[in-house]
């Protein structure tokens, strides 16, 4: 309708006057809207039951109950904390206690924990990461479910979340044969961080001390303490730390990599950082495990 006046001279405001350009443009500035809007009326028929989305969580309904039911339930599991998810706005990722989720622009894929099999079918090693200068590989994991109306689709994360997501599946996660998942920075900081300390001086607890629960995880026994050890007690830059063992070693070694600079690696092992809790600095020849 603009243009009828920007271009009076086509003649736009009669169509049979019109170029057939111009007239195909019409038609597709018409038929594309109405398609679209009838295309919606025909999904919003009995409460939206015809949604392509609707449909599918309506395959997860108990007979008494419908995809609203589904819907409530992905809704109340999504706003909880501790539901893992990763990826881009355009493919987001998304595991719950009882769903995996995959969100992309036009579809939303989702299957029951109980009913699935992930295998990891591919593995892509790239140079640089987009948020870090080191290296990054890409999983990709075939989603499969037992039911025969869902169809499998596709998830890629990064390796570092994959222990994340196995902690939130109900489920192991299958690798083919020639997929080999390399340990992220940190995981394998943590291994070299433990076979360290293992070989450090132990610690002799007195009799009439009780180890108490870890202060980092509260799930497992403090089981390291902090003694200069490296070198004389007045020597270096380290100091001695005169708490009482309230650690274990997987968080004091994720305490440590915390403390650390992501972009030099190479620097880990031999820096030195504060106690947790006293803030005595000390390095890894300092933490002693309890015996």
């Amino acid at each position: 309708m603009g243009m009828c006046f920007a271009a009076s001279e086509k003649q736009l405001y009669s169509p049979g006057h019109a170029s057939q350009a111009w007239q195909l443009f019409l038609l597709l500035a018409v038929t594309l809207p109405l398609v679209s809007s009838t295309l919606i009326y025909y999904w919003s028929w009995n409460k939206w039951t015809r949604h392509p989305l609707a449909q599918t969580l309506a395959l997860y309904a108990l007979p008494q109950s419908g995809w609203q039911a589904v819907a409530s339930s992905i809704n109340t599991e999504f706003r909880r904390i501790d539901k893992f998810a990763t990826g881009a706005p355009g493919a987001r990722v998304i595991v719950t206690d009882t769903w995996v989720m995959k969100v992309t622009t036009y579809r939303v894929h989702v299957a029951q924990q109980q009913d699935v099999h992930l295998t990891v079918t591919e593995s892509r090693q790239h140079d640089l990461s987009p948020d870090s200068n080191l290296p990054v590989q890409l999983l990709t994991i075939r989603v499969a479910s037992t039911n025969p109306a869902m169809q499998p689709f596709d998830i890629r994360l990064n390796s570092a979340e994959y222990g994340e997501l196995c902690e939130k599946l109900h489920a192991p996660i299958r690798s083919a044969a020639n997929v080999v998942i390399r340990q992220s920075l940190g995981d394998l900081f943590l291994e070299t961080f433990a076979s360290l300390v293992e070989v450090n001086p132990a610690y002799s607890v007195p009799s009439n001390q009780e180890l108490e629960a870890c202060t980092g995880c509260m799930q497992t026994q403090a089981s390291v303490k902090l003694v200069k050890t490296c070198q004389e007690p007045a020597v270096g830059e380290c100091q001695q730390c005169y708490c009482r063992p309230m650690w274990c070693l997987t968080c004091m070694g994720k305490w440590f990599a915390s403390r650390q600079d992501p972009q030099r690696p190479d620097t880990w092992l031999a820096s030195r950082v504060p106690c947790p809790t006293c803030r005595a600095r000390f390095c890894i020849l300092d933490v002693c495990c309890v015996r």
